[in-house]
This record gives C-alpha cells, sequence and structure tokens, in this order.
C-alpha cells in the first residue's frame, strides 16, 4: 500500500544486460520486490516513478536490456527488497552491472542545506551479475574509471599503468580467495562488496547527490 510520511525518496539508477531467453514475465517476478513495495499489483501498474519526467523501469525486449530510472516512497526497509531484486536479477543477467540507489530525506529542504545541517541522505552501488567474477569485473572497471578520473588531474594517462596494474592484482586476489572459499557460489563480500545483491558500497557525502536528469 502507498506510503505516506516517508522518511525517504528512495531513487532506483541503473541498466542491466539481460540473456537473449528472457521474457517480460521474467522481468515482472524478479523485481516483484520493488512493485509490491510500491502497493502495486503488477509490474506494469508499478513500472511508473513517483517524478513523471523518470521514465521508471521499462524492460528493452529489443536491446535485451532492463532500464530503472524509477523512484518510491520508502524507508530502511526497502533495502530487504533490494536484497531479493539484485538475487532474483543474477539469474537473468547476461553481464555485471551496478545499479545505484540513493536515499533522499524527505524532510531536507533547500534552507537546511543552505544551513549545512546534515541530512540523512545515503548512497548505495549495487552490482548483479550472472557469476561472482561477471561481478568483481564490472566492480574493477568502476574502481579503474574513478581512479583514473582523479589521478589525471595530477598526472599524465601514460603514467597510471602501474596503479590499474596494483587495482588488478588486488581483484584477483580477491576472487582467489573466494574461489578458495565455502562462498563461491556468492558474491563477493568486504571493502567496495557487501550484502548479498552482489556487492555494494554505502556512503553519505556533505553535498546532497544530484538526481539523474533525461
Amino acid at each position: 500500500m502507498p506510503r505516506y510520511n516517508a522518511p525517504f525518496e528512495i531513487h532506483v539508477h541503473g541498466e542491466v544486460p539481460l540473456r537473449a531467453d528472457v521474457s517480460f514475465e521474467h522481468i515482472q517476478e524478479a523485481l516483484k520486490p520493488l512493485w509490491k513495495y510500491a502497493g502495486a499489483r503488477s509490474l506494469a501498474d508499478g513500472a511508473g516513478s513517483s517524478y513523471e519526467e523518470e521514465p521508471g523501469i521499462k524492460f528493452d525486449a529489443q536491446d535485451h536490456i532492463l532500464r530503472m530510472c524509477w523512484t518510491v516512497p520508502g524507508d530502511d526497509d526497502f533495502r530487504q527488497a533490494l536484497d531479493e531484486m539484485c538475487m532474483s536479477l543474477n539469474d537473468l543477467a547476461e553481464r555485471g552491472a551496478p545499479i545505484e540507489i540513493t536515499f533522499y530525506d524527505a524532510d531536507f529542504d533547500e534552507e537546511d542545506e543552505e544551513s549545512q545541517e546534515d541530512s540523512r541522505d545515503d548512497f548505495v552501488m549495487l552490482f548483479v551479475g550472472p557469476t561472482p567474477a561477471a561481478i568483481m569485473q564490472v566492480q574493477r572497471d568502476l574502481l579503474v574509471q574513478d581512479v583514473i578520473n582523479t589521478m589525471e588531474r595530477h598526472f599524465d594517462a601514460a603514467q597510471l599503468g602501474g596503479v590499474v596494474g596494483e587495482i588488478d592484482k588486488l581483484f584477483s586476489e580477491r576472487f582467489d580467495a573466494l574461489a578458495n572459499s565455502l562462498e563461491l557460489g556468492r558474491p563477493p563480500r568486504g571493502s567496495g562488496g557487501s550484502g548479498s545483491a552482489g556487492g555494494g558500497g554505502t556512503g553519505h557525502s556533505g553535498g546532497r547527490r544530484p538526481r539523474h536528469l533525461h
């Protein structure tokens, strides 16, 4: 049922490449935790976002991609719905993919921001994929991109090969440890990875995270 006076506006954003045999029915079942949380009776009923300018949840059957730019009012219990959704999407994904989740403090406004008061905003990066290796590959790619973008402000890109090599070494060690553990069938954990959904990081920065524009 709809949540009134919810403490957060929760934004789900990402694109997940899907296997060619995945149908709308598969997607509807995988995303059931989301549309049920929104109080809908089906994916078609719950795919619309709280904001009309956002596309919502779209299944591109031609390109086999699930696209999500969807906001729903909610509370911290939404994290459980995310865990369930990501476990289901792991079974449908063709490759690894990130999904960004932003919790916007519904009671925080521009006056609070100007007074430099802290909001309860939170940001979570989740990863889904058909295998732990696929999940770690997309985690690695995003980390390399972030590090390169930061360090190119101070160094030439040609000088950063050693940095990328060290990142690859860290992920190689993580995968070897995972392969030798009893959790081979589960996504990686640790700094930069948490939860059964396939890894994620949480963070709360001083400024508000801007909404995605379309």
